[in-house]
C-alpha cells in the first residue's frame, strides 16, 4: 500500500444498523492494529433509508464491544450518488444489496463495488447474512465472517 495515498471503504447493507457498521468498526480495528488507518478512508451506509440517523443495533453493538469494537459513536446513513465517485472501493454485505449499488452506480464506477466475503478465505458464505430477526448467535456470526473478510482486505491493500 502507498503510504502516501489514501485508499477510501465504504462498507453497505440494507438499513446501516447491523452488518455494514460492524464491518466499519471491524475494518477500523484492524487496520488501526497494523497500523494503516492513517491511510485509509473508513465509513459505512445502507441502501435503504430506514434508520438514519440512528446509531447501530443495541445488539450489534453489544456483540462487537465483547470482541473489542466500540460501534457507538457511528449514526446510519443511507449510500448518495457522490460515494461513488468518492469511494475507491464499495463493499455489499450480500447480493441483494449488491444489486442495488449497481443499479444506483454509474457505469463509469461499477468496478468499485464488490461483496465483502470476496476478501474472506475462512467463511462457508459469500454473504454476510442478516442477523436484525434472529439471536445473538447471528451477530456473531457476523462478526466471525466480517473478521475474516477484513483480514483478507487488509493483506490485498498491503499488497497494493
Amino acid at each position: 500500500m502507498n503510504p502516501h495515498k489514501t485508499t477510501s471503504i465504504l462498507f453497505v447493507c440494507m438499513g446501516n444498523i447491523c452488518r455494514s457498521p460492524t464491518a466499519e468498526g471491524v475494518f477500523r480495528g484492524k487496520a488501526d492494529a497494523a497500523d494503516m488507518l492513517a491511510q485509509l478512508q473508513i465509513d459505512s451506509a445502507g441502501t435503504h433509508a430506514y434508520h438514519v440517523g440512528e446509531q447501530p443495533d443495541p445488539r450489534s453493538q453489544e456483540y462487537a464491544l465483547k470482541r473489542g469494537y466500540d460501534l457507538s459513536p457511528q449514526r446510519a446513513r443511507q449510500v448518495c450518488d457522490a460515494d461513488f465517485q468518492q469511494f475507491d472501493l464499495i463493499l455489499a454485505m450480500d447480493k441483494e444489496n449488491l444489486r442495488h449499488l449497481q443499479n444506483q452506480c454509474p457505469a463509469k464506477y461499477q468496478h468499485k463495488l464488490k461483496l465483502m466475503m470476496s476478501y474472506a478465505s475462512h467463511s462457508p458464505s459469500d454473504v454476510v447474512p442478516d442477523p436484525y430477526y434472529g439471536g445473538g448467535r447471528g451477530f456473531d456470526t457476523v462478526l466471525d465472517y466480517i473478521e475474516d473478510a477484513a483480514d483478507g482486505l487488509l493483506a490485498a491493500l498491503q499488497k497494493s
